[in-house]
């Protein structure tokens, strides 16, 4: 009995061993293609030219501000974002699919959860610097996180630090915009990252710290690894997929009239705040928000404008709130929301300063 009690030690260390390397290898191998190296490359490309070769995605399809809801609205937004997010997405699943089935779920809030919230939320956001996705792509690893025992706060930090911390974003922006564009996003992000966790982890803190492994999948010695894999990725392309492409696909459809905004005067307090709004609902891929805001400021949009949209649009959107809430609950999610309008509105009033 001993000799086989220490044979299946020794199996189930050995298989813990791979299934921690299969998941190493999923998020390196996984980000080099999708985002780090191709990241370099862009960045070797702005600091030459100056000038940020990608184009304004809320106007894909020819669509004005103004024009009402459309199908080709709809699709063509849909085609191009797609286009530019779906080898991040690919990722996503994949290293959710690894953590879920494969690392120890007490691995994870041993290594973000602290006893105070800000030290969470200094966790997460510093855990979220190297993934450099969307807010949508993180969408699915945040949930993740949390299912597997990840407290809130750290769950937030890390879904909104992957868009407004992105170094890479920060790079291009110094390279192809004024520089005041970067030291808004590096100071108000990270207020927006922080302050959004603390928020969230201080108004939902008594509903408990995060799910219990029984609560969230079922048993893993019933199952081999492989299978809980391919098990954990059928339930996330399965449940989040279909909605993801809902409301990309509604939010397209709708840009005309949410460009609406951009007849009204360029200066005062009311555009400011419908731009902090409007951009957090909106969702766009990595670095989209700089062709977007280059075309605002060529049209003469305020600084303040431009400070607000510089912090709300790459981070929330609609889709990637619609997903998380799944995890977070629209309690911490609406929460989060409302923090990233109130960042919208300091990044306003520091690029209007600065």
């Amino acid at each position: 009995m001993t000799e086989l009690a220490s044979a299946r030690d020794v199996r189930a260390r050995a298989a813990l061993a791979i299934g921690v390397v299969v998941t190493l290898a999923v998020f390196v191998v996984g980000l080099a293609w999708a985002k780090w190296t191709p990241y370099a490359a862009k960045a070797l490309e702005a600091r030459q030219t100056h000038h940020w070769p990608g184009s304004n995605i809320l106007i894909a399809g020819g669509v004005r501000p103004g024009d009402g809801p459309s199908w080709h609205a709809a699709t063509t937004f849909f085609h191009a974002y797609l286009a530019s997010i779906w080898p991040a997405l690919v990722v996503a699943l994949l290293m959710s699919a690894s953590v879920q089935a494969l690392v120890p779920r007490t691995w994870l809030p041993r290594l973000l959860n602290r006893r105070r919230v800000l030290s969470s939320a200094l966790a997460g956001a510093v855990a979220s610097t190297p993934s450099m996705m969307c807010t949508c792509c993180t969408a699915p690893v945040a949930i993740t996180l949390r299912r597997n025992g990840v407290d809130r706060a750290a769950s937030v930090a890390y879904w909104l630090g992957n868009p407004l911390l992105n170094p890479a974003v920060l790079v291009f922006l110094l390279f192809v915009a004024p520089w005041q564009w970067t030291l808004t996003r590096l100071l108000v992000g990270t207020a927006a990252v922080v302050g959004a966790a603390v928020a969230v982890g201080l108004l939902t803190r008594p509903h408990g710290t995060g799910p219990s492994a029984s609560d969230t999948a079922p048993a893993r010695d019933s199952e081999a690894p492989a299978r809980r894999f391919v098990g954990a990725l059928l339930r996330l392309c399965l449940i989040l997929l279909p909605e993801y492409a809902v409301i990309v696909l509604a939010l397209g459809a709708l840009r005309g009239w949410l460009l609406a905004g951009t007849r009204l005067p360029h200066h005062g307090l009311l555009i400011v705040v419908l731009a902090a709004i409007v951009g957090t609902l909106i969702v766009i891929p990595t670095a989209g928000e700089i062709p977007i805001l280059q075309s605002l400021a060529l049209l003469g949009v305020s600084s303040g404008t431009i400070g607000a949209l510089l912090v709300t649009l790459p981070a929330v959107s609609v889709p990637g709130a619609v997903m998380v809430a799944r995890g977070l609950g629209w309690k911490a999610t609406t929460t989060a929301a409302a923090a990233v309008v109130a960042a919208g509105l300091l990044g306003a009033a520091v690029l209007s300063l600065v």
